[in-house]
C-alpha cells in the first residue's frame, strides 16, 4: 500500500470536514440548507479530482468499506484507509474548532456541526427514523460511488455525479439528521461538541456502515462483476 494514498485519505478527509462542516457551522446562518449541501457537495467534487486518481478519494469509511464487500480493495487497504479517515476527520474538526474559537459569541458546545436526532434534530426525528435515513443515505452515496468508478480510482468524469449525489443527500439529510453519511464526518466534530453528540455518536457511525454494505451488495446485482470500463488511465494500484 502506497503511503500516498493513506496521506490523500487523511488529507482528503481533513479538508471535507473543515471547509464542509464549516460551512455549517461558521456560515450556516447566512447560506441556509442549500449552501450548506453545495458546500459539501462542491468540497468533495473538488476532492475527487484533486486526490481521485491517487487514492479513490473514499474521504469516508463507509465508502471504504463498500469497496471492500464490492471487492475492489483488500482488508489491510481498508484498515489503513479507516485509520487515515478517523485522523483526517479530528484532524478536520481541531482545525475548524481552532478557527471557530477565534469568532467572538461563536458557541461550539453541544452542535458545532454534529449530527443529532431527538431534540437534536430540527425536525424531531426518532432513533429509528434517523438510523433508517442513514442507511438510506449512504446508500445512495457508496451506490453512486462504486457506479460510476472502476476498481478505487476517481477518474474522468466520475466526480460530478459523487459530488452532485452528496449535495441532494445533504438537502434531504439537513433536516432530519444534519446528514452524517460518513462516520469520520461525524466522529470529528462529535469530539468537541461533546455532550449528547457523543452520546448519539453510535448511531452516526453503525447507520452509515450498514448503508455502504447494503449498497455494495446491491451493486453487485445490477452491475457485471468487473465490468471494463474505458479511462484515460487505469485504477491505482494499491
Amino acid at each position: 500500500m502506497d503511503r500516498r494514498t493513506l496521506v490523500s485519505e487523511f488529507l482528503g478527509t481533513l479538508l471535507l470536514v473543515f471547509f464542509a462542516v464549516g460551512s455549517a457551522v461558521l456560515a450556516g446562518a447566512f447560506i441556509g440548507t442549500l449552501g450548506i449541501a453545495l458546500a459539501f457537495g462542491f468540497t468533495l467534487l473538488a476532492l475527487a479530482y484533486a486526490v481521485g486518481p491517487i487514492s479513490g478519494c473514499h474521504v469516508n469509511p463507509a465508502v471504504t468499506l463498500g469497496m471492500l464487500t464490492a471487492g475492489r480493495i483488500n482488508a489491510r487497504t481498508a484498515v489503513g484507509y479507516w485509520v487515515a479517515q478517523f485522523l483526517g476527520g479530528i484532524a478536520g474538526a481541531a482545525l475548524l474548532f481552532l478557527l471557530a474559537k477565534q469568532v467572538p459569541g461563536l458557541k461550539t458546545s453541544g452542535a458545532f456541526g454534529s449530527n443529532g436526532f431527538g431534540d437534536r434534530s430540527a425536525v424531531g426525528i426518532n432513533t429509528g427514523g434517523a438510523f433508517l435515513a442513514e442507511v438510506v443515505l449512504t446508500f445512495l452515496l457508496v451506490f453512486v460511488v462504486l457506479a460510476v468508478t472502476h476498481k478505487v480510482a476517481v477518474l474522468g468524469f466520475d466526480g460530478l455525479p459523487i459530488g452532485l449525489a452528496l449535495a441532494v443527500i445533504h438537502l434531504v439529510g439537513i433536516p432530519l439528521t444534519g446528514t452524517s453519511v460518513n462516520p469520520a464526518r461525524s466522529l470529528g466534530p462529535a469530539l468537541f461538541a461533546g455532550g449528547a453528540a457523543l452520546s448519539q455518536l453510535w448511531l452516526f457511525i453503525v447507520a452509515p456502515l450498514v448503508g455502504g454494505v447494503l449498497a455494495a451488495l446491491a451493486h453487485r446485482l445490477t452491475h457485471p462483476v468487473d465490468a471494463p470500463r474505458l479511462h484515460a488511465d487505469d485504477a491505482v494500484s494499491l
